[in-house]
Formats: C-alpha cells, structure tokens, sequence
C-alpha cells in the first residue's frame, strides 16, 4: 500500500512531488468526458517515470493475437484501445535549458484533482539545473459541455531572472502503446498543416488484414498567449515535421511577470464525422471553442460536473479518508461513461491506462449497471444494454465458432465490436458465466425501471440466444442422472477448466427459468411481437422450453452437506483449505506464486459462490449467506477490483458490520492507496461501480421489491452521518442516515412510496420525510 495522497473530501493531492510514484499518481489524476480522456501527465516534457496517454472513445486497432500454441476459436485478433495524439503538450525552454522536472530541483509541488469541478491543477516552483528558480501553473480539464474538446492554462514566473523563453504547444502523433513490440506505431498520417497559434494534424489507423474499420482522428489545436494576464503581441513561427506540428514562439519573460500560454484542443473521431469533413468539423469546432475563451468553458464545464454531482453524490461524515475514497470512484464514473452514445461502453481502465485493451468486460452488467440505474436517466444503463443487443450477432458468431449452432450466443469475455478478443483458452473457451451477468442486467434493469419494452423490442432476443448457449454447453450425466457443466473457469480465475462451478451451474439455470418466465408473460401481453421474435429467431417454441424447463429441474449443484456450503467446483474439498492468514507473508500471491501454485490452492481470487449469492439472495436465507462467507470469505485473496464489494455486501446483511467497512475502504481507496501495486498501469474503472454498491447496497441495504424501493440502513461506527441520492422511476431521492434515524427527501415533483425497514413510507413532492 502506499500513502502520500493527502486526505482530502473532494480533492485528490500530491502534496511534494513523488517522482518515484509519478505514474500513480498519472493514473489516479486522469480526465476524461465520455468521449476522450487523458491521464494526468505534465504539459511540458519529462523524462522521468511517465506513461504518456491520451484516448478517443470507440477508437482502436485489431492487433494480431499472439500466443504459443493457436487453438481452434482462438480470436484472430485483440481489440487495442490506442494511445492517441498528445495534445496536450507545451515545450519550455528557458534561454538554452529544457524545463523538465527530472532534470530541475523541485522546491515546491503541489498537483490537485479538484473532483467537484473536474479540475486538474498544478503549481510547482522549480530550481533549474543553472540554479535560476522558476513558478510553474497549470489548470486542464476535459471539457463536459463540448465534450470532443479540452482546455489549458499554462503559466511561467521567472522569480530571479529574466531571459527569452522558447514556448512550443504542439500536437504529436508519433506516439506507441507501452505494450507495443519493438515500439511498434499504429498511427499513419493523413493530413497536417499549420497557421498562426493554430495546428491540425489527421491521423488513420493503419491498415489491418481483418476487414477492421481504418478509424481516422482529427485533432486540432489553437493557442494564445497573455503577460500578466493581459494580450501581448508574439510571432508563431509554425514547425512540422512527420506526424508532428507545433507553433514555436520566443517572448521575453522578466523577473516576476507571469506568461500564461491557453491552449484549446479537439480530438474528432470518424466514429462520429464522415472522413472527408474531418479537417473542416476540426477548424469549426477549435473557433467556436476558442471564441468561448478559457473562461466561459471552465463555467460551463464546472456547472454540467454540479449537476452530475447533484445526482451522485454520497457525502459520509466524521472519516475523511472513506468520503474521498467514494467521491473518487464516482468521479472516474462519471467521466468514462456519460450515457450518450449507445455505441459506446466502459473499458476496465476507461481513460486512465492501455491495460485490458480498454475493451468491454461482463464487469459492466455486474456491477456498472446498478450504478448507472441509480444515479442517472434511465436512458443511460438502457443504452449499455442496447450496446449488447446490437451485439448479438457477433456473439451467436463466436458461438458458431466454437462448435454451436442453432442461434446460440457467447457473448465475448473482452470486445469493442462484438467480436471476443481474449487469447487466453481457460478465459475465452470457459468463463461462460459472463453471459449469465448479461441476462441478470436485463433483468436488473426491468426490475428497477419497469421498463418492460426493452424486453419486446430487445431483451427476448437476447436472452433466447443465450439460453439457447446454456442448452448447447450443458451435458447429462448418466452417472449423476443430472445436467452437469463441464470445463468452465468461474469468476475465481485461481481456477481453470474445473467441473460443475456452483456459479455457472446456477446462473445459467437461472437465465433458463427467466427466459421461460418472459416467453410466457408475452405470451399473455403481446403475443403478436412474440410471434414477431419466434419467426426472427426461428424459435421451436414448444420443444425448446420443455429441453430448458428439464435442464433447471434436473441440473447439478455440487454441495457440502457436511458444512452445509455450496461448493465453488466439484472438487474443491480436495484441496488443502487454508486460510490468507497462513500465507500473509506471500501476498500478493499472483506476484509471488507459480500458476501450478496458485491453480492448486485453496485460494480464491475474487467472489463466486458469493458472487451468486449476492445476486440471487432472495433464493437464499440469511443464514445460508452467512454460512456460505464464512467459510469462503477466509480463503478470499481479493486479488481482482471486483472482489471487495461483493464480500462487503454480504457482510453488511449478515450483520458482520466490521468486515462490511473493512471491505468498504479497501474497495474505496484500491487504486488511492494501491492495494494491489498496479494503480501505475491504470485505475480500475469498472470496480468502482462496485464502492458506490458498497455504500448503497451494502450500508443502506437498497433493494427494489415488487416495483418499490426498499431501504434498511444502518450506519458503521466509524461515520456520524452519511447521505446519498437515488433516481428511481421519475422521482429523485436523498437518502439522510445518521446515528439518529434516516430522512427521505423527494427532490422532484412527483410523490414516490418507499419501505424503509420494511414499513411503507410516503413521501410527498419537494417534502422531506423522517423516521
């Protein structure tokens, strides 16, 4: 772990410049607007310990699969998110010196994410290698409002010298990916030109032997440049070179006079403009943008992050380190996905790293979607699932792929285009249970909007294909008399090719019983669309809902009678059961251990039995949850993000509160204080999904019932109050516990009934209510 991020309610800081932790801290002071991002590197160039990196959304590059050993419906190639144009960068140089930190005595540093504003600030004073001392100040954002576009103040204060001080704000396309072999480039150019303070630079992807789209993105800057706030006349003499183009102007600083450099750029994608108007939309967009002025975009962008804030927000009382844990996670939220392009989904490690190929997981059914329900207009969690819907005729191809027929569909462990891109056999061939997350989304989202029409024009469909999967994939055994499932990987990927995974027998029999469920409620309500959705998907209306309602009543679920626990696999109690206690020395044992090592422990990498025990616990008692987390809760490394938010879930409703807020803060604080030292390679964007469920899920105990919210909070000891708000059918909710009582504020104008601990509770427009 580590700790030199200062505790702060809504801002993240460096107080001292970290050298050694530089690209932490990149990671964890990243921006983003749902249609680019950046981490938060420094405008002028360092050559320290940095992971430059800047993303357009939807763009990316079919990299070649490479393994040792090519098995049949292995993915021909991996879905890249791209490491973009840099536009953020600002040369200094003082007379003959290059200003760069790495090379500089830093006196004075501090660098702030405001998360209230979504602000990234720096200010810095600096000992060049001459000994001359120089004040450095910065504020960026990515902009909210015009949201293909991102702002900076650059500012420089000699305070011992004066001297000619060469500015270069540039845009370089001559960028690689960490991961690349040999420094390999993905980027060709296209166009390039430069006028006064102004740049334009058109990359393409390039080309690629899979029939991939070439995605082209423009990216254009402008920049002016003030003396103690005020215009100043500067020549900008233009520089190009190959995928490079740059203004350079030489201006006289003297002592104590500040020279502030505003730059303004876009990133325009050919996801959303037609090729051939790429370079014109870029020279429109920079005007309108720069005619707003620094100014005028900073309000605007500031007001659009207020209002988000008004509808996510939790504020927790009396422990400073859980509300800047939480506010963080829902910043990064909040600045991948915005909801508005149902073409678009959430990459593990949104903006924030290259690692996963920023491609889509079943983490964003699991765990992105009740986040999204809560805290945004429905239309936002309805477009993630539009995104799978549009999907599904890559995914009955992958299917096809691997031997199954007759519409069944897989839904691919990692994609941006429907296509799987995982080359790992024991993930792409067996960890299924992804589709089952897919089908419980649905589910999740029509339980909680009453949006029964998304399952007419969408959700059947998809859940016909992957049920037909479950059928397909299910074998019978002669010897159990029963269904089994044979060589998956749970979600506990310290596990492969095992027998009768208790979370992938269940889930599946589970999407069998919905999918049964649907079909017979529009038997009832719409027969006609019914008839519609039989014809497309050539539905054996009869013979497959009898094979589906046999294989739920005959399927297998390995249990311990004993222990009265269901059993992770079939074979699990043959392993030595140990508990992290007795291993605490070796930890992370993903970073320490042999995968023969780890395969053959006891020791779980993250939720799975408990997975399906937190999403299914109305089919359970609470004393089956408890005694279930108490014997695996033991063996739980939580080596995945995923991990901690589930177990504190679980524990908050089985009374165990102190594992509830232990679970809590290591999910609140994973990548702030780097619990599994990989916050350098990116944050862990999806997960955090999984912090807010902690609080809201977990201490509040929010559930929805038979179309109402229902609420049973209580408050950790170590909090004097939290709050948070809650969108749900139209109305919009803040949520009050204290050590007191909780308090319902109805924030719309519309009357909403609620239960809090199972007593109705009706709260009238605009009025609050106590209990």
């Amino acid at each position: 772990m580590k700790n030199y991020i200062t505790h702060d309610e809504w801002s993240i800081v460096e107080e001292g410049f970290h050298a050694a932790h530089n690209e932490i801290t990149e990671s964890l002071m990243s921006l983003g607007n749902g249609r680019m991002g950046q981490r938060g590197n420094f405008e002028e160039g360092y050559s320290g310990k940095t992971l430059l990196g800047n993303y357009v959304a939807g763009v990316y590059f079919p990299d070649k699969t490479r393994v040792g050993w090519w098995k049949n419906g292995y993915p021909d190639y991996f879905a890249k998110v791209l490491n973009a144009c840099n536009w953020i960068g600002i040369d200094v140089k003082v007379g003959e010196e290059v200003l760069d930190l790495n090379t500089c005595l830093v006196e004075e540093f501090r660098r702030e994410l405001n998360m209230k504003e979504g602000v990234l600030e720096r200010n810095a004073i600096v000992k060049l290698p001459s000994g001359r001392r120089l004040k450095i100040y910065s504020k960026r954002f990515c902009n909210m409002v015009d949201d293909e576009s991102g702002a900076i103040q650059f500012s420089l204060t000699p305070l011992d010298f004066t001297d000619v001080f060469t500015i270069t704000p540039y845009l370089d396309g001559n960028i690689s990916n960490r991961d690349s072999n040999y420094d390999e480039t993905f980027w060709n150019e296209i166009h390039k030109e430069t006028s006064f303070s102004e740049g334009y630079l058109i990359l393409e992807t390039k080309e690629n032997p899979y029939g991939v789209e070439r995605f082209q993105v423009a990216t254009g800057m402008a920049f002016d440049i003030k003396m103690n706030g005020l215009k100043t006349d500067y020549q900008s003499l233009p520089a190009r070179r190959e995928k490079y183009v740059s203004g350079v102007v030489h201006i006289e600083v003297k002592e104590g006079s500040e020279l502030t450099v505003y730059k303004y750029a876009v990133n325009l994608s050919s996801t959303n403009y037609e090729k051939e108007n790429l370079l014109s939309e870029a020279k429109t967009y920079v005007a309108r943008i720069c005619k707003k002025g620094f100014a005028q975009l900073y309000e605007e962008h500031v007001q659009a992050w207020a209002e988000k804030w008004e509808k996510n927000d939790i504020t927790i009382e009396g422990d400073i380190a859980a509300q800047q844990g939480i506010r963080f996670n829902i910043f990064h939220l909040g600045q991948t996905y915005t909801g508005e392009d149902e073409r678009l989904n959430i990459g593990p490690k949104g903006f924030t790293g290259e690692k996963y190929g920023g491609s889509t997981y079943w983490d964003t059914e699991a765990y992105c979607i009740p986040f999204y329900l809560s805290t945004s207009e429905e239309k936002v969690a309805r477009n993630l699932l539009i995104y799978r819907h549009k999907h599904l005729p890559k995914a009955i191809e992958n299917a096809e792929k691997l031997g199954f027929k007759n519409g069944a569909a897989l839904y691919p462990m990692v994609t941006i285009n429907g296509e799987e891109c995982h080359n790992e056999w024991e993930i792409t061939f067996e960890e299924i249970h992804r589709n089952g997350a897919i089908a419980f989304a649905i589910y999740d989202y029509t339980r909680y909007t009453g949006d029964e029409d998304y399952i007419l024009q969408f959700g059947l469909e998809v859940l016909i294909g992957i049920s037909r999967f479950w059928k397909q994939r299910i074998t019978w055994s002669g010897e159990k008399n029963q269904y089994v499932m044979l060589g998956v990987t749970g979600p506990n990927e310290y596990e492969n090719n095992v027998n009768n995974n208790w979370y992938t027998n269940y889930i599946a029999c589970w999407t069998l019983r919905y999918t049964l469920e649907i079909i017979n409620k529009m038997w009832e309500k719409d027969t006609q669309r019914l008839n519609e959705i039989i014809l497309q998907t050539n539905f054996d209306l009869n013979g497959e809902m009898a094979d589906w309602k046999h294989i739920v009543e005959f399927m297998h679920f390995p249990y311990d009678s004993a222990r009265r626990v269901y059993l992770q696999q079939q074979g699990f109690l043959d392993k030595e059961l140990l508990s992290v206690n007795d291993i605490a020395d070796q930890r992370p044992i993903n970073q320490n251990w042999s995968w023969d090592r780890i395969l053959r422990s006891c020791f779980i990498k993250q939720a799975d039995v408990l997975q399906g025990l937190y999403l299914f616990e109305d089919d359970f008692t609470v004393d089956d949850i408890k005694r279930n987390f108490e014997f695996y809760e033991p063996m739980t490394v939580h080596e995945s993000s995923l991990s901690p938010c589930v177990h504190a879930i679980l524990a908050a409703k089985t009374g165990l509160k102190e594992k509830a807020y232990e679970m809590y803060v290591r999910t609140a604080r994973l990548d702030l204080d780097d619990y599994n030292n990989d916050t350098e390679d990116g944050l862990h964007i999806t997960s955090m999904a999984g912090t807010w469920m902690s609080v809201v899920k977990g201490f509040a105990g929010q559930r929805v019932k038979d179309g109402f919210l229902h609420l049973n909070p209580y408050i950790p000891e170590e909090w004097s109050s939290y709050s948070f708000r809650l969108g749900f059918r139209g109305s919009w909710l803040k949520i009050s516990v204290t050590q007191e009582g909780v308090s319902v504020q109805n924030t719309s104008d519309q009357e909403v009934t609620i239960f809090v601990n199972e007593e109705r509770l009706f709260v009238p427009a605009n009025e609050i209510v106590t209990k």
